[in-house]
Order: structure tokens, then sequence, then C-alpha cells
């Protein structure tokens, strides 16, 4: 009796998971989901299909795509940035579990603000400028958190 194989067909690690061509290496605008709103983000390099227009990251280029989407929309909205938000944060002098309790937030949302994975809300936005703009704000928080 003859055995059948039951390994998948080998297929070019290049190849368009949609239609088998070889993609190519080529570097354009893509778009970033952030908050709903589609980013346009330039200059992301990715394997792009000639034959179906399929498109591939690298999980490095996908990084990148939302971490520089989340810039543009901060930017786009007047939001702090995560450098200025870090550097608001240290200069209360607070660690970033006491940041997130005082705003009554989780603490990984903290880091991902800091790091520029994810982006403030406007309404957080204008609850931190205040913290930095209005003299009292911080001891009133730390009041009301007590």
């Amino acid at each position: 009796m003859k055995r059948t194989s039951n390994k998948a067909p080998v297929v070019a690690n290049d190849a368009c998971p949609a239609c088998g061509t070889i993609m190519l290496p080529s570097t354009a605008d893509l778009s970033a989901i952030v908050n709903e709103e589609k980013v346009a983000v330039p200059g992301i390099a990715h394997l792009r299909c000639p034959a179906c227009d399929e498109v591939l990251l690298a999980y490095e280029s996908a990084k990148a795509l939302q971490e520089r989407g989340v810039d543009l929309y901060r930017q786009a909205h007047g939001l702090l940035g995560a450098d200025e938000i870090r550097a608001l944060r240290q200069q209360l002098g607070l660690t970033q579990a006491q940041f997130a309790a005082l705003l009554h937030l989780g603490l990984n949302t903290v880091s991902r603000w800091e790091s520029g994975r994810n982006v403030q809300s406007g309404a957080m936005d204008l609850l931190l400028k205040v913290i930095r703009d209005v003299p009292g704000t911080l001891g009133y928080l730390k009041q009301q958190a007590a």
C-alpha cells in the first residue's frame, strides 16, 4: 500500500499568502488606526505583492507603523507626547505606579503612554495639562485620592 504525504506544499517565505506571487520590498505611506481614526504614516518598509497588492509587515515595521501613527495622532490633536508625559511625571517626583493611582488608571496605561504604544484621550490630556499648568492641582488630586 502506497502512503500519501500529509505535508502542505512548500511555499517560498516571500510568497504572497493571498495568491502565491513572490512579494517585492517596498516603502510607502501606510495607515495606522489610532483611537478609531485612520492616520497616514509615511515611509513604512513592507513587502507588497505585485499581482494582488497584498501587504506584509515585518514585526519591526508593524511596531514602527503603530508608534509613528500614535505620534502623528498626538501632534494632529495637540496632545502631550510620550516624552512630555514622562517629564511631567518625573517633575512631580512620582513613580509610574503613583502617577497611575493619582489619575485612577492602571499602571500599564501610564507605561504605554510613556513608551508611545498608546495615546491618552483628549479628556485625560486636558487633566495632564491642568496638573502641569495650574498650581495646587497636584495637592488637590492627592487629597481626593486619600
